[in-house]
């Protein structure tokens, strides 16, 4: 068994620093009308996310600019225009620092290292909503518990990570740009779907067999020549709640457990909570031409050697 050597150890937590570049630009015809629009751009500052710089520059300007935390302390900009324009571009540039989990061996509480497992009772009350079903489903069901050995029970991680790890490998993975998710039983039954569509999927599976699960909307870096799916555009996955380790992030079309190369930006009991960008428009209905959106993440040289 390699053991890690001290220095090594220390190495592997150096934060890296990583710039998000998130360009969404509006075409019409002609000129139009805008509403309120709403932003999560800004990354979730923690214990493993420092940001360093951000800048968002919206064309045309609006009338009034505010930030807000929603119910989940999710950062949201709010932008109301007073002005008509023929195109409506948002761009958001955030520098941050990252610290990647190490060989993520989660220490679960002694009660829930084997499943099935039940939440303590403070535990329970505050995790109703993230074990409500939204897309109830027996085939679903079913599929989640087919990862099961014939005693029914196996240890939690051992589980999670086996769910996580077959979407990876069984699933076909889909990049579709229009709003919303397929329903679990549909990307169950077709194999095949976007990050969001998978990640409701688990969650849904999660929440069957009785474990809190929220989604998460943010970044993932793809570095060069890497098969790692979900780069150029805003990525989804999902955390599960487990005692001792907490909010644990699970990326089921990439199969990452852990937080590697995953930027966490806004968390949710519901996809639709956790839009990256929303709002309206008024003019006439054939005026509306494309949405095009560009996402890059990339990698600053090391921070290793450099003073504040």
């Amino acid at each position: 068994m390699a053991v890690l050597s001290a220095s090594s150890q220390r190495s592997s937590l150096e934060p890296q620093r990583f710039t998000v570049r998130h360009v969404s630009a509006y075409s019409y015809s002609e000129p139009v009308g805008f509403g309120e629009h709403r932003m999560m751009f800004r990354p979730r500052s923690s214990h493993d996310l420092r940001l360093v710089a951000t800048t968002l520059l919206i064309t045309p300007t609006p009338a009034r600019l505010h930030w807000l935390h929603d119910v989940f302390d999710n950062s949201v900009a709010v932008a109301s225009f007073d002005t008509q324009a023929a195109e409506l571009r948002f761009d958001s540039r955030v520098t941050l620092e990252h610290t990647e989990t190490p060989l993520p061996d989660y220490s679960l509480e002694r009660y829930a290292a084997i499943w099935p497992f039940i939440y303590t009772d403070a535990e329970a009350s505050d995790l109703v909503k993230a074990r409500n079903r939204q897309y109830p489903d027996r085939d679903v069901d079913a599929w989640a518990r087919s990862f099961l050995p014939p005693d029914g029970t196996m240890a939690t991680m051992a589980l999670l990570r086996a769910i996580t790890q077959n979407i990876k490998s069984t699933f076909r993975y889909v990049r579709r740009n229009e709003k919303g998710v397929n329903h679990p039983a549909e990307t169950l039954h077709h194999r095949s779907g976007s990050c969001r569509d998978f990640a409701v999927l688990m969650m849904e599976a999660a929440r069957s067999l009785g474990l809190a699960a929220r989604f998460v909307s943010g970044y993932i870096f793809v570095p060069d020549h890497d098969a790692t799916q979900g780069g150029g555009a805003t990525h989804a996955w999902l955390q599960i709640y487990l005692p001792g380790a907490g909010w644990v992030d699970f990326d089921p079309t990439n199969s990452i457990v852990g937080n590697r190369h995953l930027i966490r930006v806004a968390v949710a009991w519901d996809h639709q909570q956790a839009l990256p960008l929303w709002g309206t428009w008024s003019g006439a209905p054939h005026a509306f031409q494309s949405l095009d959106v560009e996402v890059s993440v990339t990698r600053e040289p090391s921070l290793e050697g450099t003073h504040s």
